[in-house]
């Protein structure tokens, strides 16, 4: 299968007053058109630099980032970024916050007509079509960041870039808008990268986890696969034990690296990290971390003591 999303080897160095702090080491990642993809790792691993580069708003100190084989350089409407904080315009209605991103993208190539729909076919997605003509200020925070995927989505972009987007929400309202979002991907088939600190948020809906080593010099530690068949169902993958493996590979490398996290960035930053070896959820080891090419090495920090999530 070819490549859809290629991270190549890319480093990044932020450079203040003379000082230098390399964040991010030799990220390597291939993905696939149509996957769904989680980045977690500790505070500070480089995740949202990650995302910030594949949307174009950080270039490269080395490496480069190929949607489709285009070099991306700066942002595009082919990506989209849903924020943790929803960002919509106060001034403007639910409608209307939508309305602004179709009108960006598809100004000389909708006429009135089918931007109107467009904007309320999206808006149906997220379950907003009745809330359309509200204010911001009028509706809850699930909604605005329902709105907020509407907008994305509304751009009709190649990939989905979600930066913690259901972090500030409450549990009932987080676990909806998980299974809305499960929805939608099965629908639309959207490639998706998705920033989460949340193990269990992420076995459920990834395809694939990528877990990253502490910073400086962040890179990728391990990728577990999540060969769980789709549509999910949280309640039926409770007691599920490939679910109940992933989560545990998953809280076993994290907490390998609370640990101990100067040893495990140590061993992430080696001339191994590039090449990080993927798990399934059967617990064997898969060869496919990019999706399809074999890993050549191992990666990911020493097991740790078993440990509650944080």
């Amino acid at each position: 299968m070819t490549t859809f999303l290629d991270i190549s080897q890319i480093s990044k160095t932020f450079e203040s007053e003379g000082n230098r702090f390399e964040a991010l080491r030799n990220v390597d990642l291939k993905i696939n058109e149509g996957e769904f993809i989680s980045l977690i790792g500790h505070s500070g691993c480089g995740k949202s630099t990650v995302l910030n580069i594949v949307a174009g708003l950080l270039d490269v100190t080395a490496g480069g980032v190929f949607l489709q084989h285009k070099e991306i350089d700066e942002p595009g409407p082919d990506r989209a970024v849903v924020f943790q904080n929803h960002a919509l315009m106060p001034w403007l209605s639910v409608f209307g916050n939508v309305e602004l991103a179709v009108k960006t993208v598809f100004k000389g190539v909708k006429n009135r007509r089918e931007m109107r729909e467009w904007i309320e076919h999206n808006l149906r997605l997220v379950n907003m079509y009745d809330a359309r003509d509200k204010m911001p200020h009028e509706i809850s925070g699930g909604m605005k960041q329902r709105v907020g995927i509407a907008r994305a989505l509304a751009m009709q972009p190649k990939v989905l870039l979600m930066d913690e987007p259901f972090g500030a929400l409450d549990a009932l309202t987080r676990a909806q808008l998980q299974d809305s979002t499960m929805e939608i991907h099965r629908e639309l088939g959207n490639t998706v990268i998705m920033i989460t600190h949340d193990v269990d948020e992420a076995v459920l809906l990834s395809d694939r986890i990528v877990m990253m080593t502490n910073g400086p010099a962040a890179t990728v530690g391990q990728i577990v696969e999540v060969n769980l068949p789709r549509p999910r169902n949280r309640l039926a993958l409770a007691e599920d034990t490939q679910f109940n493996h992933c989560r545990h590979l998953v809280l076993d490398f994290l907490y390998a690296a609370q640990a101990e996290p100067a040893a495990a960035a140590g061993a992430e930053t080696g001339p191994c990290a590039a090449a990080a070896a993927a798990q399934t959820c059967d617990g064997q080891r898969s060869g496919t971390a990019d999706g399809g090419r074999k890993a050549d090495h191992r990666a990911g920090a020493q097991r740790g003591r078993p440990s509650r999530a944080a």
